[in-house]
């Protein structure tokens, strides 16, 4: 199977407007097996599948991940 390099998660930020979030594939795969995708500050880490499914991972003790809206590959 072939994964995207990179997705725009978009998640909902208030009534007004949205908050993008460009993530890039890594080496490692999540715990469903699909790789993990993250942000240039990896703060915000993301297991996509194959059908575009998204489980947000928590990158710190205390984290509480919200779910994007919509998940867009970029390429």
């Amino acid at each position: 199977m072939e994964y995207p390099e990179s997705y725009e998660l978009v998640f909902q930020a208030s009534a007004v407007a949205d908050d993008t979030v460009v993530v890039r594939r890594t080496e490692r795969a999540g715990p469903g097996g699909s790789p993990v995708y993250e942000d240039d500050t990896g703060i915000v880490r993301a297991e996509i599948s194959e059908h575009g499914d998204v489980r947000m991972l928590a990158s710190g003790g205390h984290q509480a991940p919200s779910s994007p809206v919509t998940a867009r590959a970029r390429g």
